[in-house]
């Protein structure tokens, strides 16, 4: 038994759908960040060297300023694809794939040219479509129409909002930039145009642990996500998290923590939600702490275990979930 027999993930769910594998193939465009360029502060966030979530990255020193704007990758998306197709196919097979603009915020942009690199990505003749990674507080009308007009054409398209925690207070304490109301209405106006949403969840934030993990999650679900990307907080160099874990200010959670409250969480997810991702590594040149989150099948294994061991799947307390959604709505209210 592997942990696609107890979670709905979005690879089975994509062969079932298409009959073959599909992969995701990242693409650096060259965007930045309005938490990096000053429109909304400077630094970005707490915890992040995007080189640690974007491997593929062309020039992972290109922004070496806290204020860097927009700068254009070694390579144009067509290439990208085209390196990264070579890459995937020897490894996995798979001859179908999405693109998936990951770097920093992917909707940064005026309409005109965020049209012009989607459209590179669409063109290629293997590809199915689009996976947009973006803040909640970066998403227009404008791109949502743009996005939903690339569906209604056939291409298969997923937003994927970063999140991350719905209280604002941690939001502000890891210098996010956006709060839970604005993840709310870019939620509400994608479902309005049919867009399916993957929500990303990082588990182990400064200030939180367990119940702050299954409220987030409860508040997430009530709204209606389509899909959900876990993420332990890992600590890597030139962050400001860095300087804090160094100080002693913080702590990362132990394996055995993360692979409990992933378990906890995916008992609670509805059975349709997909999973697009249960953890997350970090490049080991550039990862600092926790060790272990350089090791992925370590924590894929001990979660399949968790689920094994405990006798539950993905949904199996979803009822639950939604009870306690609605009673820490009432609790808010009151």
């Amino acid at each position: 038994m592997t942990l696609a027999d107890r979670v709905n993930t979005f690879g089975v769910d994509l062969v079932r759908r298409y009959g073959r594998r599909v992969h995701k193939l990242a693409i650096h465009a060259g965007f930045t960040c309005p938490n990096r360029d000053g429109t909304k502060g400077r630094g970005g966030c707490s915890f992040c060297n995007n080189v640690s979530f974007s491997p593929n990255a062309d020039s992972p020193s290109a922004d070496k300023s806290a204020g860097a704007s927009r700068f254009a990758p070694e390579r144009s998306v067509a290439e990208q694809i085209a390196c990264g197709r070579q890459v995937v196919r020897r490894r996995t097979g798979a001859e179908r794939y999405f693109a998936y603009f990951q770097a920093y915020t992917n909707t940064y942009d005026d309409i005109a040219r965020l049209g012009a690199l989607y459209e590179q990505a669409l063109d290629e003749p293997d590809v199915i479509g689009l996976s947009v990674g973006t803040r909640p507080d970066c998403v227009p009308d404008a791109v949502l129409d743009l996005l939903a007009g690339y569906r209604a054409a056939g291409h298969e398209i997923w937003l994927e909002l970063g999140l991350q925690s719905a209280f604002d207070s941690t939001l502000a304490r890891v210098n996010r930039g956006h709060s839970f109301a604005d993840y709310r209405r870019t939620v509400r106006a994608a479902r309005l145009r049919g867009i399916p949403v993957c929500t990303h969840l990082i588990i182990g934030l400064p200030g939180e642990g367990r119940d702050a993990a299954l409220e987030t999650l409860a508040r997430v679900i009530a709204l209606g996500t389509d899909g959900l990307k876990l993420h332990p907080l890992h600590v890597v160099r030139q962050t400001v998290l860095a300087h804090q874990w160094r100080r002693g200010g913080y702590q990362p959670l132990t394996l055995e923590d993360y692979i409990e409250i992933a378990a906890d969480l995916i008992e609670r997810t509805p059975e349709e939600v997909l999973y697009h991702r249960v953890t997350g590594t970090a490049q080991r040149e550039i990862l600092l702490a926790p060790e272990w989150c350089s090791k992925k099948w370590i924590v894929l294994n001990g979660i399949e275990n968790a689920l094994r061991r405990r006798g539950t799947r993905q949904g199996c307390l979803a009822l639950e979930q939604s009870l306690y959604s609605c009673s820490s709505a009432i609790e808010r209210v009151a």
